[in-house]
């Protein structure tokens, strides 16, 4: 296996002007750090990071949390936040991913282990965890919940905005009997998208019918189950909103299996705007929720804070968008 060394004998220079070359120290002049990764990569040097990680006293990973892996975490939604972390994330760090449930003892969360930890928070209950962060130092950033807490890095999305501008078009097509099938009790992100479901109810004089609210949980079958009760009322509703997609695709499959033509029998809305949306049979009209760039932009504070403690914490908030396809008539 070649080393540091070996580089060093074939540079002519010191192993460790070699060392401080290949860890980007700027005391090593451009044109002897050029000279170093050339031989260096035809050499196919591959770095000890177990060595490095003494060194520089970093452990070069970065964990990321979900409230639960088992829970409410889609396949879709997993994807796309990894894309995003990835885009931003430098080759040197290696990715854990981990669901906070899971957990047995907070004390193995410690800057040993981690160099920054970027946190997919879904619940309050995932407040002990991040607190527990925040008081080991590890550099912290909190996506996709809202929080109070002004000292916390945090990037959301207009979860609730983005549902009140759906609804607004949906009455604007005519429908006054709207339901919906709820996200995940408990998770910010279903109590956020349903006050924008009733802000554009109430914006618009339609009081809610609690026979129209629906339990769901995030998952496909949640939106079947859930959309085949709705369908069995005496006066069923016009038009179904989704807190996700997959139950969306779930509430389309039992609409098909009920014999009931989507958006001629029933009109559906969904949320997030996952991959499979555009090539539903109809096209899903959805609320584009932008988790990539909501995960890109987190990995990008938390470099931020990893290259500076002191930089001052802030919320970011980004702004979702509403994709008319084809699953909504007008009545």
């Amino acid at each position: 296996m070649v080393t540091i060394k070996d580089i060093a004998k074939v540079a002519g220079v010191s192993h460790t002007t070699v060392s401080r070359a290949l860890n980007g120290n700027p005391l090593i002049k451009k044109d002897t750090r050029e000279r170093i990764e050339k031989i260096a990569a035809e050499l196919n040097y591959i770095p000890n990071f177990s060595a490095k990680s003494l060194v520089m006293k970093k452990s070069y990973t970065i964990g990321l949390f979900f409230s639960s892996i088992d829970q409410g975490t889609s396949a879709s939604f997993l994807v796309d936040v990894i894309k995003g972390i990835n885009h931003m994330l430098d080759e040197n760090y290696s990715l854990t991913v981990h669901g906070i449930d899971s957990i047995k003892h907070l004390d193995s969360i410690s800057p040993r282990r981690f160099d920054g930890i970027l946190v997919m928070s879904q619940s309050d209950a995932d407040n002990e965890f991040i607190y527990h962060v925040k008081r080991t130092r590890i550099p912290l950033v909190v996506l996709n919940r809202h929080l109070e807490d002004q000292g916390i890095m945090n990037v959301v999305a207009d979860d609730r905005g983005g549902v009140r501008e759906a609804i607004d078009y949906a009455i604007a097509q005519g429908h006054s009997k709207l339901a919906m099938i709820e996200g995940k009790a408990g998770f910010k992100s279903s109590a956020e998208r349903k006050q924008g479901f009733l802000d554009s109810l109430l914006a618009h004089s339609l009081l809610p019918n609690p026979e129209y609210f629906a339990a769901g949980d995030y998952s496909i079958e949640s939106g079947y189950r859930t959309m085949s009760s709705l369908l069995t009322l005496p006066a069923p509703p016009s038009l179904v909103f989704c807190a996700n997609d997959d139950m969306a695709i779930g509430a389309m499959n039992a609409c098909y299996a009920a014999g009931v033509p989507v958006p001629d029998g029933i009109s559906l809305i969904g949320f997030d705007d996952i991959v499979f949306a555009q090539y539903t049979n109809p096209a899903l009209t959805t609320v584009r929720r932008p988790i990539t760039d909501i995960s890109e932009l987190g990995t990008k504070k938390l470099i931020e804070l990893m290259l500076d403690p002191e930089t001052r914490p802030e919320q970011s908030l980004v702004q979702t968008k509403f994709m008319i396809r084809r699953t909504v008539a007008s009545c």
